[in-house]
This record gives structure tokens, sequence and C-alpha cells, in this order.
């Protein structure tokens, strides 16, 4: 199977070996990975900003670079298939072509989980992790409606131990803007989330959406701790030690 790989903007400029993982997992599988030249942002962060012209622009953009190629759109992050799949439609609700564009793209993006377990049809892709937590993403299950994949393929790894998170579905705070707009808040859920992920015992804490492990992360290093979140990529590519 031939797949396009959506990089995003994280995985980009901050998280290049996130996308490695990426494509090791997917080759692992036999899957033929190829990234489109020119592709940007999605243009998320102006939607949500009410910047719509600029929005609209960048997925205009994105429209263009993945339309001219053919097979599944796979995402390593719930926030920006979310985007694609549900509001490029919006954005292009006054443009026929634009939105028949939109339409035939939203039906091939996949979140890198979703695909390994829906497309691939896998129950487990390997990796290495210890004790653990995972993380269920906002964007991921709410906004995307995923649910059950990435747990599938941790629960399979060889040696490893989930242990339950408290008050899982809670938000880490991040939201993109909302942490701009709104720090104070953004901050104390955030506290709660490491609190939670502290009383788990856990060493590990495993997300599929990399602007949740800055988020997290970062607050981590703030307080002088090590960074224990990761990206599902990470641990599916890792290999078992010994």
């Amino acid at each position: 199977m031939r797949i396009q790989l959506f990089i995003t903007c994280l995985l980009d400029h901050l998280y290049p070996h996130i996308a490695e993982a990426v494509v090791t997992v997917l080759e692992r599988q036999g899957v033929q990975v190829e990234v489109p030249a020119g592709q940007t942002c999605c243009g998320q962060p102006a939607f949500n900003g009410g910047f719509r012209a600029e929005a609209r622009a960048m997925a205009a953009h994105f429209l263009d670079v993945f339309a001219a190629t053919a097979g599944p759109i796979v995402c390593p992050s719930g926030s920006c298939a979310a985007m694609v799949k549900h509001h490029y439609a919006e954005l292009f609700a006054d443009d026929p072509r634009r939105a028949a564009q939109a339409q035939a793209v939203a039906g091939r993006i996949r979140e890198f989980g979703q695909f390994l377990v829906e497309d691939l049809g896998l129950g487990a892709a390997g990796g290495a992790v210890g004790r653990y937590v995972y993380h269920p993403t906002c964007h991921l299950t709410r906004a995307l409606g995923v649910r059950g994949a990435a747990e599938t393929l941790l629960a399979a790894i060889p040696g490893g131990e989930s242990v339950p998170l408290p008050h899982a579905e809670e938000c880490c705070g991040f939201g993109g803007l909302f942490a701009v707009k709104l720090p104070a808040i953004s901050a104390a859920m955030l506290q709660r989330k490491l609190d939670s992920i502290a009383a788990s015992g856990a060493q590990v804490c495993v997300v599929c959406d990399a602007s949740c492990m800055t988020q997290m992360n970062g607050g981590l290093i703030q307080q002088g701790k090590a960074p224990i979140v990761r990206h599902l990529a990470e641990v599916l590519a890792a290999e078992p030690a010994g």
C-alpha cells in the first residue's frame, strides 16, 4: 500500500524524529511512504483565531498539494486531521470546485494510529514501553472521533504495563490558541494533568498529538522533572531492550 504522509508543523520544525518514527513504523508494515513536497500548515491556528481568509489560503494550498496525490493521507496528529476532515468543507462552502476537493481529501485523511488499526487491520505493531498511561487527546477523540486504536496497539507491546490515568479524559490545557489567550486557566489545567500522571506511577505518558506532548513536557521541564510524555509513533518504533 502507498500512502501520503502529512508531516504537520510541529513534527516538521520541532520533532523530526517523530516523523522518522512514523515512517519506521509504516515501512515495517510494508507501507510505501511518500511525502508530498510543498506541504505546509493545514491552517488550523488561523482558523481557530478567526482569520478565515488566511486559513482559507492555507487550506487551498493543502488541497492543491494533496489532491495531486493518491492513496490515504496519514497524519500523526488527531488535531490536524480533524481540521482537514471537518472544517475544510466549511471554509469552501461558497466554492463548488474547492468544496469537492475538500470532500475528496477529507475522505482520505487518517490519523496515524487509526490508519494502523482500521486500515491495516493491525492488533499489534511492535514497540517498547514500560509502565505507561495513555492520555486520549481532545481533538483525536472528540473532534475526529477516534477511540481505541492507540490503546489496542499499546496493549499489544510485550512487557508493557498499562496503569489507569486519573481524569484521563480531561484536557491538558493546550488547546492551541487557548493556551495563549487564557494562560492562567491553561496552566491550572496542565497542573491537574501533571498531578494525575504523577499519581499514576507511570514511567511514560503516551499521546497521539505533539501539541499536547509539548504542553505537558514543557510543564514537567519547568518543574525540574523529566519529560516523560512521548508520541505513540516513538513508542511503536522503539526496539525492545536486549
